[in-house]
């Protein structure tokens, strides 16, 4: 299997991760409840609404989508936690260095799954499933489900959080049943398999130069 081989179900619909993940971004402000549940519902209509009022991200803007991940994404996501654990067993025998080079490359990975992602983003609506944890959770799953209005299967959108002492972070999300951490660390444990730990950087890497020169070739077109 080739690095970030997908099935064709998973490929129709992953545009939908980069929204599960978005959802939480505006989360933090002042008055956000601290319930996770009600947190998505007061903020996945303010992302939807800007998404939907920015001809550039839906146009798929490279630097207008970076800067929407890394202002109002990232910091919402533990994203040392999602990578290790998307890395699996091999984190441990990578280098300090070795790990920042992962991290870096996998979030420039999904920043550019982003930006194919929002640029779908329309007139769906999202329906929320019963919210059921124990408010002595620290980790907690919200399931949704996305509507498009012009038919079709509802998609099932899935999220785990954690909850940290600066308050709930993003740690894995489920599309169509499958999670993407565990989708990545089956094709993270090929390459470190077939190339080590630098392979792994260098299959990231070369993946997101190509993705980048596609982006830019997109941005002339």
């Amino acid at each position: 299997m080739k690095l970030y081989s997908m099935t064709s179900r998973m490929i129709g619909f992953a545009a939908w991760v980069a929204l599960a993940l978005a959802l939480p971004g505006l989360a933090q402000a002042a008055d956000t409840p601290e319930a996770p549940d009600a947190l998505v519902k007061q903020v996945v209509s303010d992302v939807m609404q800007t998404v939907k009022s920015d001809a550039d991200i839906q146009a798929g803007n490279i630097t207008k989508i970076t800067a929407l991940v890394e202002t109002k994404i990232l910091p919402y996501v533990d994203f040392n936690k999602m990578t290790a654990s998307a890395v699996g067993r091999n984190w441990a025998s990578a280098t300090p260095a070795q790990q920042a080079q992962i991290t870096e490359q996998f979030k420039k990975l999904l920043t550019y799954t982003y930006s194919g992602a929002l640029s779908e983003v329309r007139d769906q609506t999202i329906q929320y499933k019963p919210f059921r944890a124990d408010p002595a959770d620290t980790v907690v799953q919200v399931s949704t489900e996305v509507i498009n209005t012009h038919g079709g299967e509802p998609v099932q959108l899935n999220y785990r959080l954690q909850k940290e002492p600066e308050g709930w972070k993003i740690i894995d999300v489920n599309v169509l049943g499958v999670w993407l951490v565990q989708n990545y660390r089956n094709t993270f444990a090929q390459q470190v398999t077939a190339g080590g730990i630098d392979g792994l950087i260098k299959a990231l890497t070369d993946k997101n130069n190509a993705l980048s020169a596609a982006a830019q070739q997109k941005g002339k077109a």
